[in-house]
């Protein structure tokens, strides 16, 4: 099913610090199969959106450091449509870069972004759901779609919307909400009226620069000079002269709050088996198996094994070849690489970003 005119772009960024030491700077989770396929999550996100937009109308925003890979991973996608971002400068420039790319090539194009870390089972809903996101990116609103929730979450900024989400349903968004506590979060999924705000959004690239530029031309401006350079001789001066000027913020800060505050935004509840593929947690939890008493473990590499003996509620992820055995331990995340070990009390997961902050203060960011 493709869609006419459609545009789809895949933020591919960051570095997956919760998943260290198997996701690194040069090596990002969205380049590793974390998807029970030998597909990476980048690849399978490419999979995933072709049928709704041909290659040449597909767009990837990543790093000078991953640029190599992304192409590598994706021989069918254009040179061209690889947009390479001189360092990270947040959701929004990134986003704002494609657009202002797609308006200049395609003028009034509806687009959609997609990032390319997550993972979702049933396709063919995904592709029914984008399809009503972009009706309603043609009847003017910002879109985003929002995740039926299926727990009280608190990893996850939430949607709240004017009456109970109903599926298929294009609704307002009357506020984003930052990630709550979790007493807070059962509230939000008890009343109905919440939704997982998972960062996908669908509109025409000329709505979304007109409502950049009326509240962030700090962002608007340099965006729009580097856009009218791309695809000319002029590209990479441009870039490296006006990338760095641009502030890092993220879309939901500089454009979709306040534009839900005056009703411009709205959303389609989306239920099509999602996930966030965001801690070691989440990987086993959908891909794990069991392994001996106690214990589960996934492996990018077929080639690593993992036993858990007289143990309990313990994760293991090999990753060297290396055979990993635990006895008699509890509660533990065990992460085995070439290079670097990770042991960890489970309930330390969300903390691993921290410790790759205190190893790059220690002169080990050579590790990262």
């Amino acid at each position: 099913m493709t869609l006419t005119e459609l545009f789809v772009v895949v933020p591919a960024g960051g570095s997956g610090t919760r998943l260290w030491p198997l996701s690194r700077a040069s090596n990002p989770k969205f380049l590793h199969a974390l998807t029970g396929t030998d597909r990476s999550l980048l690849q399978a996100t490419f999979d995933r959106l072709t049928p709704l937009a041909p290659p040449e109308r597909l767009l990837v925003v990543t790093g000078t450091a991953h640029a190599a890979g992304v192409a590598r991973q994706l021989p069918d996608l254009p040179d061209s449509n690889i947009l390479v971002e001189p360092f990270a400068r947040d959701s929004c420039a990134a986003i704002a870069l494609a657009a202002a790319v797609i308006e200049r090539r395609s003028p009034g194009a509806v687009m959609a972004s997609f990032a390319a870390d997550h993972l979702i089972t049933d396709t063919d809903e995904f592709a029914r759901t984008v399809e009503r996101a972009v009706a309603g990116a043609r009847e003017g609103y910002l879109m985003t779609i929002g995740i039926t929730p299926t727990r009280p979450e608190t990893g996850y900024g939430y949607l709240r919307l004017s009456a109970q989400a109903e599926r298929g349903v294009i609704q307002p968004v009357l506020e984003f909400k930052e990630k709550p506590s979790l007493e807070v979060a059962s509230r939000y999924v008890s009343s109905g009226s919440y939704l997982w705000n998972a960062s996908m959004f669908v509109w025409r690239t000329d709505l979304f620069l007109a409502e950049l530029a009326a509240r962030r031309p700090d962002v608007a401006g340099p965006i729009a000079a580097i856009a009218a350079a791309w695809d000319t001789d002029e590209q990479e001066d441009v870039l490296a002269e006006l990338w760095p000027t641009v502030p890092k913020v993220a879309v939901e800060y500089a454009v979709m709050e306040p534009a839900a505050e005056e009703g411009k935004v709205a959303t389609v509840p989306g239920d099509f088996g999602w996930s966030d593929i965001g801690d070691f947690e989440t990987v086993v939890r959908l891909l794990g198996t069991d392994v001996g008493q106690g214990g589960r473990s996934f492996s990018p590499a077929t080639r690593s094994r993992a036993v858990v003996v007289d143990g309990e509620d313990v994760i293991v992820v090999p990753n060297s070849g290396r055979l990993v055995a635990t006895l008699g331990v509890r509660d533990l995340i065990v992460v085995d690489t070439d290079d670097a070990v990770l042991v960890c009390d489970r309930d330390r997961a969300q903390d691993i970003k921290r410790l790759t902050e205190i190893l790059r203060e220690h002169g080990e960011a050579d590790y990262l």
